[in-house]
């Protein structure tokens, strides 16, 4: 049982000054972070970062009542909101009535009812895009991990999301505009309190970035603003909603919620994935029961969704994945009222920061926090655990609304892949990724792909 700790008697939090952290932020802000969250131990925490002093808060009840217990008074806003605010506008990622609108619009899509409807769709165009793997694995060219991963998610997502609308031409001009503002944006997320008048790296990178989306997302929106067919698909729904009567959305409004919905349905895709090779690749023994089940669930067939009940392990590998990495590694939010979290009080306006990252890492909420291990996810292990102890995809009213076509989606495709080849990474991958708006390997991964042979 957990204990509330959020009626604790009023304290102060455990504060960290600057000077002993500020070499630490300078060399690796992530593992800094970790380092401050391990010896926070669940109190919370009071970061100082010169111009800010944000809360951190990684106890899973003071998760619960930040995200859940007290959502309407920690709204996603304040400075260290604001470059995701800029870009994303007044979307779905919005508050406030801007954000229920766009969660309104957008829910049936990703009801499961349609979602288990589109799950055909879903095996068809990843089998498709994995068949594009067979060529480097035969000749024994190492593929790129990420790129390859992104191709295969990108074919998925604009096919089944987006009601195949988004072109080859503009898929290949969009991904690589995302992958420049997801790691061009690394000091404005760092130190977003920084005046838009100072120059800091990236600033250039991020705005070309920006403009390319601008000028495709915006002709797609033109092309199909007024016949945006019958179907089911993201694109479909916003641009009804476009045309109902009565309507006061503009272009900018479907131009945001595109890029919101095309940046979270690729990006936790794509990069979970991408550190899934690496771990597999420290973890034999999870690989050799991970391919084990394939086989004997899949065999020689192409992935289909009624595999998927059976394939347990491969459910728990996805979620120990998103445990170890979860793609939104940060949360922020400001207080509107005053209130007390772990019995020290907060003023409106506060800043405070929630990271799945630091509390799925904390060996107080974790046994053997650091170490890969599927099994932790079995019903039996799973069903005492904190709600909010593991939360890879946000919680209460804000968590991600995507979250089931990612879990079968990532199944699939890791499924597809296992089916047919055996991976073998060039090399030891760290450990530690690099920070950013979501969290990408420090260096390019190469792998090998040998194919599986099957006796017929």
């Amino acid at each position: 049982m957990s204990v509330d700790v959020g009626a604790v008697p009023t304290q102060k939090a455990k504060k960290f000054p600057l000077y002993r952290t500020v070499s630490g932020f300078l060399r690796d802000p992530l593992r800094q972070l970790e380092k401050i969250s391990a010896e926070g131990a669940g109190r919370l925490i009071r970061l100082d970062l010169g111009a800010s002093h944000p809360y951190l808060a990684t106890h899973p009840d003071h998760v619960q009542q930040v995200l859940r217990r007290e959502s309407q008074n920690f709204v996603r806003d304040g400075v260290f909101w604001r470059p995701l605010r800029e870009l994303m506008g007044d979307s779905i990622l919005a508050e406030g009535g801007e954000w229920e609108r766009s969660k309104r619009i957008l829910q049936p899509v990703f009801t499961t009812r349609n979602v288990n409807r589109l799950t055909g769709l879903m095996a068809e165009a990843i089998n498709r895009a994995v068949d594009k793997l067979d060529a480097p694995a035969r000749e024994g060219r190492p593929i790129d991990v990420m790129p390859e991963m992104s191709r295969i998610v990108n074919e998925t997502v604009i096919k089944v999301l987006f009601g195949d609308k988004i072109s080859p031409v503009e898929a290949n001009r969009l991904i690589p505009a995302f992958d420049q503002v997801a790691t061009s944006i690394t000091f404005r997320f760092l130190l977003p309190f920084v005046p838009r008048a100072i120059p800091m790296p990236g600033d250039r990178a991020f705005r070309d970035a920006v403009q390319v989306m601008d000028e495709t997302l915006f002709a797609l929106v033109d092309r199909y603003r007024d016949r945006p067919g019958d179907g089911d698909d993201i694109f479909t729904a916003l641009c009804r909603a476009r045309m109902a009567t009565g309507s006061v959305l503009d272009d900018r409004w479907v131009r945001d919620n595109l890029l919101a919905m095309f940046a979270t349905s690729t990006e936790t895709t794509t990069l979970a994935l991408t550190w899934l090779w690496p771990l597999l690749h420290d973890h034999p023994d999870v690989e050799a029961r991970l391919v084990a089940e394939i086989d004997e669930v899949v065999g020689g067939e192409r992935v289909r969704p009624e595999h998927l009940q059976r394939l347990t392990y491969v459910t728990q590998v996805v979620q120990e994945l998103l445990r170890l990495y979860p793609v939104g590694w940060m949360f922020p939010r400001m207080a509107t009222e005053a209130t007390v979290v772990g019995g020290v009080p907060l003023k409106p306006g506060d800043p405070i920061l929630i990271s799945p990252f630091l509390t799925h890492r904390l060996a107080t909420v974790w046994d053997r926090p650091l170490e890969f291990d599927p099994d932790r996810f079995t019903p039996e292990n799973a069903q005492h655990r904190h709600r909010y102890a593991y939360f890879p995809f946000g919680g209460g009213p804000h968590q991600c609304i995507g979250r089931h076509v990612f879990n079968v989606e990532a199944q699939m495709i890791l499924t597809s892949i296992l089916s047919r080849f055996r991976p073998s990474l060039s090399e030891a991958v760290p450990a530690m990724p690099r920070i950013g708006a979501t969290l990408r390997p420090r260096q390019p991964l190469e792998m090998r792909l040998t194919p599986v042979r099957r006796d017929v």
